[in-house]
């Protein structure tokens, strides 16, 4: 009995008529919904944006050959997949084709599995750029909290749920964690979902900033302030009054701008260098940073009373290396911004490599990732981790069992099967190949709640 399955439309462009017949037969019992042309001028017709399916095409035909109509089709839409069937000759034209934006070739002649295993990773591969070309246009119109923070494991969920919670106050809001956490997004996200959304989000670098500039950047200065200061300067913190101070690196500010900043935040005024006039604020200051201030405040680097004045709320961004279970769905987005902002080709992810993402112990956290993810697409599909990325000898991933990292990394298959299929059990049942039992037990296990990834 055939396990089928409907997959998606497939449009097959031979001129021969026999290899249409035979195709047709083994898509068909593959799940696939086929429609068989002889020609390509025929299939360009029934071709527009955002169709959803997949091309097969043989190169050599008469009139318009296969190369033509691809470079047609990617012309109506970069996205969709085109697999070409290649002659014994026409092996390095197909591979250039591949370079050209081709997703896959099958030289003749080949067998009914093989063209219908390339057929089933190219709808895979259209419904996850699908997926994401939809999360994005939904995003841009809605604006909404998920635009920045991704991912379906216990830590984000927790992270949105403090953002949603604290965004329209008017507290100002400490937020703490390592390098390449994602403070500044966290940062966005708050202004963007709250009632000051229409004022300026105004991110300032304390790390960046050199001593000697920042009174005259953050407070603004009259025409003769100081030697060179001939027209007035709106200082930073007045410019986002109506908004949000987005402090980054808070743990740099010099003491001497600290009781400056605490003055503000006592007051919620400021007067500008060379000016005795005083003007009211409208303001919310978040500040972030990577180090322990209280620890800072010990050492005498940090002073207390300011620290109390910006932590009335505390929002820590987790490491990535504690939310591991979104990685692959999390570098799958940032593999197809990549994609499109080189203009290359998104290759498929080897089950190798996606292991050795999920080994790794991510010292750089989510912009790691990022950067692995833009390797991958400009090294046409390679292993992301090279050896300059090798974790530190006392990682915590280091010393885990090997019981311990079967786990994450099943914990994160059964998550990236979820999200794949919106939640159903009976298709996630399908990918993962276990019964429905193990299934429902491993879920108890890991905490996994199949509405978290249900759309509405």
């Amino acid at each position: 009995m055939v396990d089928y399955q409907y997959k998606g439309p497939v449009l097959f462009i031979d001129d021969e008529m026999h290899i249409r017949l035979s195709a047709k037969q083994t898509l068909e019992l593959a799940g696939f919904d086929v429609v068989c042309l002889e020609t390509a001028e025929e299939a360009l017709k029934q071709i527009e944006q955002g169709w959803p399916g997949i091309v097969i095409t043989d190169i050599k035909m008469p009139n318009m050959d296969g190369l033509e109509f691809m470079a047609r089709v990617q012309k109506i839409d970069k996205d969709l997949p085109v697999i070409l069937i290649t002659g014994h000759g026409d092996v390095t034209m197909a591979v250039q084709a591949m370079r050209d934006g081709a997703y896959d070739f099958i030289e003749k002649p080949f067998p009914s599995d093989l063209l219908s295993d390339v057929a089933s990773r190219a709808m895979e591969k259209l419904s996850l750029l699908k997926e994401n070309r939809e999360l994005r246009a939904k995003l841009q119109k809605q604006g909404d909290l998920a635009s920045g923070i991704l991912g379906k494991s216990k830590p984000i969920e927790h992270l949105r749920s403090q953002i949603a919670n604290i965004a329209n106050t008017e507290t100002d809001v400490l937020i703490a964690g390592e390098t390449g956490t994602g403070k500044e997004m966290v940062a966005r996200c708050l202004h963007e979902n709250s009632n000051r959304h229409n004022g300026h989000f105004v991110a300032v670098n304390c790390g960046a900033m050199p001593e000697n500039l920042f009174e005259s950047e953050l407070f603004g200065f009259e025409p003769g302030a100081f030697p060179g200061s001939n027209t007035r300067r709106i200082g930073k913190i007045e410019y986002s009054s109506g908004g949000t101070l987005f402090l980054d690196e808070i743990e740099t500010l010099p003491l001497s701008m600290q009781v400056k900043l605490l003055r503000v935040l006592q007051e919620r005024s400021i007067e500008r260098l060379g000016s005795n006039q005083v003007l009211p604020l409208n303001l919310r200051i978040v500040a972030s940073t990577k180090a322990d201030l209280l620890n800072e405040v010990e050492k005498g680097n940090f002073r207390e009373d300011l620290y109390y004045r910006l932590s009335v709320v505390m929002v820590h961004t987790p490491p990535l290396r504690n939310w591991k279970e979104d990685i692959p769905a999390l570098f799958q987005h940032f593999a197809i911004e990549a994609s499109e902002k080189f203009g290359r080709p998104l290759p498929d992810m080897k089950n190798a490599q996606t292991e050795s993402l999920m080994s790794h112990n991510w010292p750089g956290n989510v912009r790691e990732l990022k950067n692995a993810s833009e390797r991958f697409i400009l090294s046409q599909g390679q292993n992301p981790l090279q050896s300059d990325m090798a974790q530190p000898p006392a990682s915590r991933e280091s010393t885990k069992s090997l019981a311990e990292k079967v786990e994450t990394y099943e914990k994160a298959l059964i998550m990236q099967a979820l999200e794949q299929t919106e939640g159903s059990i009976k298709e996630a049942l399908d990918i993962l190949d276990i019964p429905r039992k193990t299934l429902s037990d491993k879920m108890k296990k890991y905490d996994i709640d199949r509405m978290n990834f249900v759309k509405n």
